[in-house]
């Protein structure tokens, strides 16, 4: 895995528990569970890698 790919998936991470706050603070589940899944797809590919 090459750092390019590291930021991505850290990037993606990071914009995915951005969005579950943002859920949370404003009462929308559909982007709090947006988020979580976004978080969780940066897990699994920096772990894959």
């Amino acid at each position: 895995m090459g750092a390019d790919d590291t930021v991505k998936n850290r990037s993606k991470q990071v914009k995915g528990k951005a969005k579950e706050v943002t859920g949370q603070a404003t009462g929308n589940k559909k982007m709090e569970w947006s988020g979580k899944k976004d978080m969780a797809a940066g897990e699994i590919k920096e772990r894959s890698s």
